[in-house]
Parts: C-alpha cells; sequence; structure tokens
C-alpha cells in the first residue's frame, strides 16, 4: 500500500494533485504514523496502568487521548498533536523520505482509536472500569501492531468499510 516519493515539505508531507483542495495533504511519510504510535502506545499502556488504583485519573488520561484521535482524524495524523512533534523534533534527524502512505486509512484508523479511547473515558469516569480497561485494551492493541510491526490495523480495515458504503 506504500509507494516510493520524493521528499516535499518538511520531509514528510506530499502535496495533493491538483484536482484536490490546495495544500491537501494525501500521503505523508510511513515513519510519522509508526512514531505517533509509540507515543500512542505509551500513553495508553500508563492510562491502563494507573486505572488498577485511579480510574479517574485513567479516564483523564483516555479523554485527552480521545482528544488527540480526534485531532488526527479531522485534520489527518501529520497536523495531530504527535504528528507535529514528529516533524519538528524527528524529521531533522531522518533521511529523506523514501517510502509515503495514504492519509485516508490513517484518518480512518485514528477515527476508530478515538471512539475506542473515548469509550474507554467515559468508562473509567462513570465507574465501569472493566468496560474502559477493554476499550483502552484495544486501543493500546492497535497502537502496538502498528508501531512494533508497521501493522496499521486501522488501515487494514478501512477498504473493508469504504466497499459497505452505498454507491452515489
Amino acid at each position: 500500500m506504500s509507494a516510493p516519493n520524493t521528499p516535499t515539505v518538511g520531509a514528510t508531507e506530499t502535496p495533493s494533485p491538483s484536482n484536490d483542495l490546495p495544500g491537501t495533504v494525501t500521503r505523508v511519510d510511513v515513519r510519522g504514523p509508526r512514531f505517533v504510535a509509540w507515543i500512542t502506545t505509551a500513553v495508553l499502556a500508563a492510562a491502563i496502568v494507573v486505572a488498577s488504583f485511579s480510574p479517574v485519573v485513567a479516564g483523564i488520561v483516555l479523554a485527552l487521548q480521545a482528544v488527540v484521535f480526534a485531532i488526527g482524524a479531522a485534520l489527518g495524523p501529520h497536523r495531530g498533536p504527535y504528528g507535529r512533534v514528529f516533524r519538528a523534533l524527528v524529521v531533522p534527524r531522518l533521511t529523506p523520505v523514501t517510502e509515503t502512505e495514504p492519509v485516508a486509512p490513517l484518518r480512518f484508523a485514528q477515527t476508530v482509536g478515538f471512539v475506542f479511547a473515548a469509550v474507554g473515558a467515559i468508562a473509567m469516569l462513570a465507574g465501569v472500569v472493566a468496560v474502559g480497561f477493554v476499550a483502552a485494551g484495544f486501543a493500546l492493541f492497535a497502537a502496538l501492531l502498528n508501531a512494533a510491526f508497521g501493522f496499521c490495523l486501522g488501515c487494514t480495515i478501512y477498504p473493508l468499510v469504504l466497499r459497505l458504503r452505498p454507491a452515489h
């Protein structure tokens, strides 16, 4: 699903073809989403550990992560908080981009992450800790798959969801 590409703005973004909105990014450096997934993995693991002694604090951490997911889903992973950290602190130390991936599946994956983090946050804050653990655990599993193995579960599901959408 990835294709070679030449370096672009900040070595992480590929401008869209002329038929898209100006400034729209359609592809990103594959290293960015993996970096984002490592931070997400750490945050979700911390929330799960904290939940064992303070579900309210875990709920707050999950709510903050849900906001991060929402930003990534709405604006694209390169514009989310962790993507900005990647561009500002990591990209200057990297070799030029050699492989990119499309943004649309990543935005879908961020949306799925948002749903699980939001459910986890609401459950933790409502005192339904078991549901919070399960929701956070699913999000953690998906983030870890991407971080450690480069396998984006949401990106894999994305084409299947597109097939289920009604034709226009």
